[in-house]
């Protein structure tokens, strides 16, 4: 439960907590964004890591001269797209054995979503789960369960990455600092999080509807 409401009042206050860490780690911060935005897209167990309004906030404080845009741009970008390489090659290597609920830190609930998403979505599941909170850490996991061809997963996970990246760093860079927001940074988070979380409502109550 504290693990919960630590992690809420992270999400809620990411630019003060940011803000913190620039303060105390200078330039190590860059690395510290990268490993979140590695792990966020790397790994099956942690899509609970900010990965949208994380890149927000970052992009609030390019604006303010305190990280550099590019940097953070070329430097996530890369995090993101290594970051589902190495998931694909994990999904690749377990394979099947997933879905047989031996494995238990998977949760077989997020794998059969992300498969319906594929089912619906084809190869293009890979660039547009970038969107898509929980669904963009298995996206590439269960690509590579299913062996898709690594070429065609790495130009849907390249374009993904750079827009994905591009799209909320940007947006944080341009309207992140405009008073209103700023003023109410964590319900800029949360309408961030609510609207990431559309794709997801959308197929759920489509679901139910077909059922």
């Amino acid at each position: 439960m504290e693990f919960l409401h630590t992690l809420i009042d992270i999400f809620l206050h990411l630019d003060k907590h940011l803000s913190d860490i620039i303060v105390q780690y200078g330039t190590w911060t860059y690395a510290l964004l990268f490993f979140v935005i590695f792990m966020e897209t790397g790994f099956v167990v942690t899509p609970f890591l900010p990965g949208d309004s994380l890149l927000f906030a970052a992009g609030t404080f390019a604006a303010l001269g305190v990280l550099n845009l590019w940097g953070l741009l070329i430097l996530l970008a890369a995090a993101a797209i290594l970051g589902d390489t190495a998931n694909y090659w994990i999904g690749h290597f377990i394979g099947e054995r997933a879905y047989s609920g031996e494995i238990r830190w998977i949760k077989r609930e997020y794998l059969d979503r992300t498969h319906e998403f594929f089912e619906k979505h084809g190869g293009k599941t890979i660039f547009l789960a970038r969107f898509v909170p929980i669904v963009r850490t298995f996206a590439p996991f269960v690509a590579g369960i299913g062996r898709m061809s690594y070429g065609y997963f790495l130009s849907y996970n390249v374009i993904g990455g750079v827009v994905w990246v591009g799209l909320f760093t940007l947006a944080g860079y341009f309207f992140g600092n405009i008073p209103v927001v700023k003023h109410n940074f964590s319900l800029a988070i949360i309408g961030i999080i609510l609207i990431s979380l559309i794709p997801i409502g959308y197929e759920a109550l489509k679901g139910r509807r077909d059922s």
